[in-house]
Order: C-alpha cells, then sequence, then structure tokens
C-alpha cells in the first residue's frame, strides 16, 4: 500500500492548552479508519489538520504528491440560487456523467429511483437531509483518493444510512477517514480505530466492536483506574458478543479473549424484572390506538401518513420507530402524546402514564444558570425504583456532565451539551413513560454508552425515533415501522427486515409500479403553498431572533420568545413533512 498522508508530531491549541499534542499518524491506500473520543476532545480538529483547512501550530503535515482527496464538513454550505445538479457537477455537460455506472448508482443510493429527475431542484428548498446527500454525492461522484467524512450520517435515516455503508465497503480501493457516533456505521467501514482522548491518539485494530474490546482488555492489564467506564465497556462488549449477531461473526477480535472478559458479566436488563416492575408503576393501559388515522394538517388539507392504526402500547415495553424521512414517526409519537389528535379512531392513554418527551427541539432555558441548578430545578432527587436513587449531581455525572462542568452557565453550553441538559431534566422528572426523539444527535460514543447503561434499568415504556441503528438494536426490542404504504408493521426482524420491504417498494417504483402516482397540477400547486407557509414561517423565526437578542435582561420575556421559537419550529417541521411527502409523490424514489 501506498502512503497518501502523514502527519509529523503535529499540535494545535485554541488558547486553553493543547486540543492536539504531538501526533503522529498516517494514511495509506485503502485504509478505512474510524475516529471516535469524546465531543470537544479534538477529532473534528484533527481531522482539519489532516486536509489543510487549519494549520498546525507545530508539527508537520505532508501529502503524496498529487493526491486527490474530498472533505465533508458537519455544515452543508451552499449558495441557494444553485440546482442539486449545479452543486455536484458544476457546469458538466449532461452526457459526460450520465453514463456513469458509478455515478448513476450513486444518485440512485442517495435521491432514489428517479434519482437524475431530482437535480434541478434548488438548494433552497431542500430539508438538511436533502443537503446531506447532495453534499455526499458531489463527493462521491468525484475521482477521489481519500475522503475525510465529518458526521456523515447526521440528517440521514437507516435506509441511507445502510447504503452509504455498502458503497463505501464497495469501493476498494478509496481510503476513507471518518468521525461519527453512529457506531453500527463504524462497525460496517472502518478496519482501524483512532482514539482521541487528552490530546493524543491511540490506534486500535478493527471496527467499533473490536476498538471495545481491545479498550477492555487495556484496562484489565493496566488494573484502569475508572471502575465505572471499565465496567460499562464490559457490559457493552458483553451485548455485542451475545446480542448483535451482525457483529460477532466478524473475526475481528480474538473470541477467546472476549469470551474470558464477560464470563462473570450478566444480561445488560433483566426484562422479566422490569416488566413486573414497570406493570406496577403503570398498571395495564399505556397507549391504545383504535382504528386510527394519522395525518399531518386538517380539513382538505390534511395529508394522511397511515390509516386504520391498532395498537396497544403495554408497560415496560422498549419500541423502536423506524421510517424514511417524512413517513411520520415524529408524529406518530405526537399523537400518543396528545400533541396532536388522531383524524379519525380515537386514542385511549392509562391513567398513571407520566410522559416525558425528548423532542428534536430544544427547550430554552436560563442562559446564566449553571447546569447543576437546571437539573436541581426540576428535582433534588430521582427515584429508579427497588430502592435505587441518584441526586441531580449523580445523573448529571452518568450523563457527561463530570463534576467541574456542572458548574458551566447553560449559556455557554454547546447544542450537543444542551441536549444532554435537556435530557437529564426529563430523567430527573421521574417519568414512567420516555419518549425520545433522535436522542443520539450530537452525543460522543461515551455518553451514549452511558444513556444505554441508564437506559437499561429504566423501569417503563420507551419509545424510540432514530436513525442510529445500534442504539435502536441496543435499547429497543420490538420495531414498528412506517413503510410508507399507509400501514404501521410489526416487524420481528427488526431492521433488517425493514431495509428488506423498503428495497422491494423501491424495486416496484422503479419497475415503474409507483407512476400512476404522478405529478398532477393540483399536487404542485399545494407544493407551491406549501413552500409559501414554509417561507412566512422563516420569516417569524428571524423576527423572534431578532427581537430575542434585544432582550437584555429581559429574561422574562427571552423564555417567551424561546418558547414561541419552539411552537413555530414544530409547525415548520409539520410543514417540512408534508412539503417531503408531496415531493415523493411527484418525483416517486
Amino acid at each position: 500500500m501506498s502512503n497518501l498522508l502523514n502527519v509529523e508530531n503535529i499540535s494545535k491549541s485554541y488558547g486553553k492548552g493543547d486540543v492536539i499534542h504531538q501526533v503522529s499518524l498516517g494514511v495509506s491506500t485503502g485504509d478505512r479508519i474510524g475516529i471516535v473520543g469524546r465531543n470537544g476532545g479534538g477529532k473534528s480538529t484533527l481531522m482539519r489538520l489532516m486536509s489543510g483547512i487549519e494549520q498546525v501550530d507545530s508539527g508537520r503535515v505532508t501529502h503524496h504528491g498529487g493526491l486527490r482527496f474530498g472533505h465533508l464538513m458537519q455544515v452543508d454550505e451552499f449558495d441557494p440560487e444553485l440546482t442539486i445538479r449545479e452543486v455536484i457537477f458544476g457546469t458538466d455537460s449532461t452526457h459526460s456523467w450520465a453514463s456513469d455506472p458509478l455515478i448513476r448508482d450513486v444518485l440512485k443510493g442517495l435521491f432514489g429511483s428517479h434519482g437524475e429527475e431530482v437535480l434541478h431542484r434548488k438548494i433552497a428548498g431542500l430539508s438538511g437531509g436533502e443537503r446531506r446527500r447532495t453534499s455526499l454525492a458531489r463527493l462521491l461522484t468525484s475521482e477521489l483518493d481519500l475522503i475525510m467524512l465529518d458526521e456523515p450520517t447526521n440528517h440521514l435515516d437507516v435506509e441511507g444510512v445502510s447504503w452509504l455503508a455498502n458503497h463505501l465497503k464497495n469501493r476498494k480501493s478509496l481510503s476513507v477517514v471518518v468521525v461519527t457516533h453512529d457506531r453500527w456505521f463504524l462497525d460496517e467501514v472502518s478496519d482501524r480505530t483512532w482514539e482521541v482522548i487528552d490530546g493524543g491518539v491511540e490506534e486500535y485494530e478493527g471496527g467499533y466492536s473490536a476498538f471495545v474490546l481491545a479498550k477492555a482488555e487495556r484496562m484489565r492489564q493496566s488494573s484502569a483506574e475508572d471502575a465505572r467506564r471499565n465496567q460499562l465497556i464490559r457490559k457493552e462488549l458483553a451485548w455485542l458478543r451475545r446480542g448483535a449477531p451482525a457483529r460477532t461473526t466478524k473475526p475481528k477480535f480474538r473470541v477467546d479473549a472476549a469470551n474470558q472478559l464477560i464470563s462473570a458479566e450478566p444480561q445488560p436488563r433483566d426484562g422479566v424484572e422490569l416488566l413486573a416492575f414497570a406493570g406496577a408503576r403503570l398498571g395495564k393501559r399505556v397507549f391504545e390506538l383504535h382504528d386510527a388515522t394519522l395525518g399531518i394538517g386538517t380539513g382538505e388539507s390534511a395529508k394522511i401518513l397511515a390509516e386504520r392504526i391498532s395498537l396497544n402500547i403495554g408497560p415496560g415495553q422498549r419500541y423502536a420507530v423506524v421510517g424514511a424521512n417524512g413517513a411520520g414517526k415524529t408524529s406518530l409519537l405526537r399523537l400518543l402524546s396528545g400533541a396532536i389528535k388522531p383524524l379519525a379512531g380515537h386514542l385511549q392513554t392509562g391513567t398513571t402514564v407520566k410522559l416525558a418527551f425528548l423532542s428534536q427541539h430544544l427547550d430554552e432555558l436560563n442562559p446564566k444558570w449553571r447546569v447543576l441548578e437546571a437539573v436541581e430545578e426540576v428535582a433534588q432527587r430521582v427515584d429508579l425504583g427497588k430502592g435505587r436513587e441518584l441526586s441531580a449531581s449523580q445523573l448529571c455525572e452518568r450523563l457527561g456532565f463530570g463534576t467541574d462542568s456542572q458548574w458551566t452557565p447553560v449559556g455557554d453550553l454547546s447544542g450537543g451539551e444542551r441536549r444532554r441538559l435537556q435530557l437529564t431534566r426529563l430523567l430527573m422528572s421521574g417519568p414512567n413513560v420516555l419518549f425520545l426523539d433522535e436522542p443520539t444527535n450530537d452525543f460522543d460514543v461515551e455518553t451514549l454508552a452511558s444513556l444505554e447503561d441508564l437506559l437499561d434499568g429504566f423501569a417503563g415504556t420507551i419509545m424510540v425515533v432514530s436513525h442510529d441503528r445500534y442504539f435502536v438494536e441496543r435499547v429497543c426490542d420490538i420495531t414498528l415501522a412506517l413503510i410508507g404504504d399507509g400501514s404501521i408493521q410489526d416487524l420481528p426482524r427488526g431492521i433488517d427486515q425493514y431495509l428488506e420491504l423498503r428495497q422491494s417498494i423501491n424495486n416496484f417504483a422503479g419497475e415503474g409500479g409507483a407512476k400512476e402516482k404522478g405529478d398532477s397540477r393540483s399536487d404542485r400547486k399545494e407544493l407551491s403553498k406549501i413552500e409559501k407557509r414554509i417561507e412566512k414561517i422563516d420569516n417569524q423565526i428571524v423576527k423572534l431572533q431578532e427581537e430575542a437578542l434585544k432582550c437584555g435582561e429581559d429574561y422574562k420575556r427571552a423564555i417567551e420568545i424561546e418558547k414561541e421559537l419552539s411552537e413555530i419550529a414544530i409547525e415548520k417541521s409539520e410543514a417540512e413533512e408534508a412539503w417531503i411527502l408531496l415531493a415523493e409523490k411527484i418525483n416517486p424514489s
């Protein structure tokens, strides 16, 4: 293998000590490297230094002569007036790329069976997921030796993540360096792992599963200091060996060593015991839907997502809700929570239900509060059941807020830290039902392991909407899928079965089976109305944000504005879902 890139004794500081300190690494042809580590620990910084986007303070970065590489950033920034085609292919003529099988595969994989038909759409009207797909398409259709991917699965659904993993595995000569919290994706794509920790980088052979084993082995040999962290890693390794067949079949680590490490490790959770306790807390009824219709909007403009739904959500059950973007996953949670009403049929909710709903929209808090104060404002202690109790400080620590960071002002937190704080406050309220809508966004792998450990002991009902396949398989036992045909199905084989069903639907559409959906004038007129509505909402958001900047010390008004922004964000989300559904009807994928 030829060497493509070297870093020699590089260091980088932003004024508070080195984020990267005297690191030396190399990337060769065909390497598949996953980068893990805590948020803020330097993963993205390392990648930017390697690509030359940022300059090192000391040391040297060397690229092989003629190296062709691309860098996918976390934020997709394009001229909103450009079309998807112009972003991907620039001014190249159609005949220069349309006959290339790799390019056709990328367009189909990222935009569906009618991929080439969406190229005329402008960036201004795209959702976050569509922008991400556009960025990936531009990178994957270019002739490159090396690609660096910073959180490539953000905004992608389960189907999109699966396609991307398979595509990269088939590109044997392409070298890949990826930063992601998506552990399933890491396991599928990478054969080496770099852990960025305390300014340095530790190297491991194999993907995420191998990394977990090697980490546990290193800690066992060194009598590691952090006993709780070691316990979490052993627990996760036990789950990987026992509960994830797709991973255990991979000869990436020494099975005998793994079995020795986990020989005394119990199952992650005692399902029978948790069900019994959940029944005592919740009774027999949690949520029951009877012949219900799920939709967005009201009256003639309502868009039906699923019909004739009959569901019995039981005490202590753990449900994953999967489906394509815009299929109605979040809307289903909102229907069960009572935030929206069924268009037909009815919902019954148990009298003892105490629901906590982690939505995708962050509730604003007093920016002058400390993290611990924001949690203690909900409660001083939380009862986890069966005599288990945690203080506010202990719960903060379980979710990644150490003793020092508990005194950080809320206003200084990053987006990921605010989301962790929101989750901590929800758990502090002592719910017996948890709805988690994309709970893994912006979390690092250590925090995700801690959250999974915490949920293992949660004696209540859990419903999760997430594109993070690893998290879904680790936490949930039942998979409900919105396939896109107006039904909700229980899938005994989980996400594998969902992907098979979606592939069948896509194949049918590609053969012309979905052409009858058409692109009538009325649909296009309705699409235009929704676009104007979204534009109007965006203008409202800008005005409120400008007013918030002028609030000064008027915290009461600031909190009111944030509440209004949260409500408008939900309205925008519903409008965008309606737009996606109608756009797919006009250009089926």
